[in-house]
C-alpha cells in the first residue's frame, strides 16, 4: 500500500532556479525508502515540500490515498509526518524529556507534570529501542543519543512517516549500527522511513527500495536487493564512477610537520585542545578520526594561523609556524583546504581566477611593479580550470555561480598548485557530489605519492580509512590513539576510541606517533 506519493512536483524559486522538475516519489507503508542524489539534485527541496517547509510550484502530494495540502510543518505533523534534520534542533540546556515533550507538556494544575513527562518518554524509548536517559541535559550526552532524542520528538508527536536527513553524518560506526537497529524496530512497529544519505554502503544495508535523483529529476526507483553501489553511483552521476582510488604502497620520507604539546584554551577558559604531539612525513597521509567537536577544528585553525596557540610548538621543516599568522604559515609552504569553503575557502562574489591567486597575488608573476598582471592571472586560471577539471567556461566567472563540487575543486586547485610541503585538508569532500569526491580523493593520493605530506581531517570515517596511511584518533581535545592503517584495523575498533571507551597505552601510541 502506498502511504505517501509526490506526483509531478515542480519547484521554481523566485530567482529562477528549477529545484524539482516533475519529480515523482512513491513510498510504501512499512518500508525503509532511501533517497539519493548528488548535491543540487533536488532531494532536500522535495523533502521540504513533504514536510511543509516549501510549497510546490506545480504537482500534488497524496497521503494514504487522499490528496493533501501541506501548508506548513504543523500540518505535516498533524498528518503524521515527522522530519529529523541533519542539524539537530534541540535546546541544550533542557533535559532530554523536556526536549521530547517541548510544546506538548502534560500539566498538573498550572505546573508542568515533570514526572509524567519523564515516564512517558521512558516508555516511548523502550517501545522503539531508542535508549535515552530522560533526566540528562542534552549538552551532556553523546551525539548518538541526541539523534535518538530527535527521532523520539517526532514519535511523541504521532509521526507515522519519518524523514531522516543524513542521519549518520556525525555518528560513529557503533552509533550508526544502533540507529539502524532502531530504524528496523520502527518499521516492525508499522512506521515508514524515508532515509536521505550520500553513503551508498548504508543505502545497501538499511533500505528496501531506493529512489535516485539527478539534475532536479527522478532517474528511477529500484529494489535495493536488485542493485549495487556501482549501479546507484552511475544513476546518480550519469556515468561510470570508480569507487576505489589507485593508492600505491606508502614510501615515507623525512618529517615535515612536528607538533609538540600543542594546547588551545578558548576565551571562556575551556581547554579544547590538550597537549597534542605528533609528526607528519613526506609521502604520507596522516588521518584524524573523531566525532566532530573533539578538537579537530581547533587543531587545524591553530596550525594554519587562524587561532593563537595557548601552549606548545609546531615546526614545518624545522621552522616554527605558531603565532605567525596565516600568510607566514602559507609562506612556509603550508596549504589548507578549510572545512567550510564558503566561510574560509572562497570569496563567492570574486572570479574563479581571483580565487585561484588569493594567497599569492602580491608576488610575481601575478604582480609586476606593484600592479596586477591581469593576463597572467587569466592564463593561470585557464590552466588550473583545465588541469583540475573545473566545469566552468573561463576564469572570469564568479565562483559563487559554480556547483558545490566545482567550488571545492577551485579550493583544491589553489592549494595544490601552491607547491606545498604540507597540506592540511579539513573535510575535503564535505558537501560535494560523488563524482567530485572520486576526483578529489585521487588528487590527494597522487600528491601523497609524489611526496607531499598530508594531514587529513574528516568526519567521514570511511574517507579517513580509505585514504590514510596512519590514523590518529581525537577525543575531547586529546590524541587517544594512533594506528597504522592495516587491513585488521576496523571501523568498530576506531569507534571505541572515538567515543572515549578505549585509550591506547602511551608506550604503544609512542611507536606510531
Amino acid at each position: 500500500m502506498t502511504i505517501i506519493e509526490a506526483r509531478d512536483i515542480v519547484k521554481i524559486y523566485p530567482n529562477g532556479v528549477l529545484a524539482n522538475d516533475h519529480v515523482h516519489l512513491s513510498v510504501e507503508k512499512g518500508e525503509i525508502h532511501a533517497l539519493v542524489g548528488e548535491n543540487g539534485a533536488g532531494k532536500s527541496t522535495l523533502m521540504k515540500i513533504l514536510y511543509g517547509l516549501e510549497q510546490p510550484t506545480e504537482g500534488e502530494i497524496w497521503l494514504r490515498g487522499q490528496r493533501v495540502e501541506i501548508g506548513n510543518p504543523q500540518v505535516a505533523i498533524d498528518l503524521g509526518i515527522g522530519m529529523v534534520h541533519q542539524n539537530f534542533m534541540l535546546v541544550d540546556s533542557f533535559s532530554i524529556a523536556q526536549n521530547i515533550a517541548l510544546g506538548m507538556e502534560t500539566t498538573r494544575g498550572l505546573s508542568v507534570d515533570v514526572p509524567s513527562i519523564i515516564e512517558d518518554t521512558r516508555k516511548l524509548s523502550e517501545m522503539y529501542g531508542l535508549h535515552i536517559e530522560p533526566t540528562a541535559r542534552v549538552d551532556t550526552v553523546p551525539v548518538g543519543m541526541r539523534q535518538r532524542v530527535e527521532i523520539l520528538k517526532a514519535l511523541y508527536r504521532g509521526a507515522e512517516i519519518l524523514i531522516l536527513d543524513e542521519p549518520t553524518a556525525v555518528l560513529t560506526p557503533r552509533e550508526t549500527k544502533d540507529l539502524f537497529t532502531a530504524i528496523r524496530n520502527l518499521v516492525d512497529e508499522g512506521k515508514t522511513v524515508i532515509f536521505i544519505t550520500h553513503k551508498l554502503r548504508e543505502v545497501m544495508e538499511i533500505s528496501d527500495r531506493v529512489t535516485v535523483m539527478r539534475d532536479a529529476r527522478t532517474v528511477g526507483t529500484v529494489n535495493t536487493s536488485e542493485t549495487n553501489e556501482a549501479e546507484l553511483a552511475r544513476m546518480m552521476v550519469g556515468r561510470e564512477v570508480f569507487m576505489q582510488v589507485d593508492k600505491p604502497p606508502v614510501q615515507r620520507g623525512k618529517p615535515v610537520l612536528e607538533v609538540r604539546g600543542l594546547t588551545y584554551i578558548n576565551e571562556t577558559g575551556r581547554t579544547l585542545l590538550h597537549n597534542a604531539t605528533f609528526t607528519t612525513y613526506e609521502g604520507e597521509i596522516l588521518g584524524i578520526a573523531g566525532v566532530e567537536g573533539n578538537g579537530q577544528t581547533e587543531l587545524v585553525e591553530v596550525l594554519t594561523g587562524l587561532r593563537p596557540a595557548s601552549g606548545g610548538e609546531a615546526y614545518v621543516d624545522g621552522a616554527q609556524v605558531l603565532g605567525s599568522g596565516p600568510r607566514k604559515v602559507r609562506e612556509a609552504h603550508v596549504a589548507h583546504i578549510p572545512e567550510d569553503r564558503l566561510t574560509n575557502g572562497v570569496a563567492v562574489d570574486a572570479t574563479i581566477g581571483d580565487n585561484l591567486i588569493v594567497d599569492r597575488y602580491y608576488r610575481p608573476p601575478f604582480t609586476r611593479h606593484g600592479l596586477l598582471d591581469l593576463r597572467t592571472i587569466r592564463q593561470h586560471g585557464e590552466e588550473l580550470i583545465e588541469r583540475f577539471d573545473i566545469l566552468a567556461p573561463g576564469p572570469n566567472l564568479p565562483v559563487g555561480s559554480l556547483s558545490g563540487g566545482n567550488m571545492q575543486k577551485v579550493v583544491v586547485a589553489r592549494e595544490l598548485s601552491s607547491s606545498p610541503r604540507l597540506l592540511i585538508a579539513a573535510q575535503p569532500t564535505r558537501g560535494v557530489d560523488i563524482g567530485a569526491i572520486e576526483y578529489i580523493h585521487q588528487q590527494l593520493v597522487d600528491q601523497r605519492t609524489s611526496g607531499l605530506s598530508i594531514l587529513l581531517i574528516s568526519a567521514d570515517l570511511q574517507e579517513v580509512m580509505k585514504l590514510s596511511d596512519r590514523i590518529m584518533v581525537m577525543y575531547e581535545g586529546e590524541i587517544v590513539a594512533v594506528f597504522p592503517n592495516t587491513p585488521d584495523l576496523t571501523e568498530d575498533k576506531l569507534g571505541l576510541y572515538m567515543l572515549g571507551a578505549e585509550r591506547q597505552p602511551p608506550e604503544e601510541m609512542e611507536q606510531y606517533l
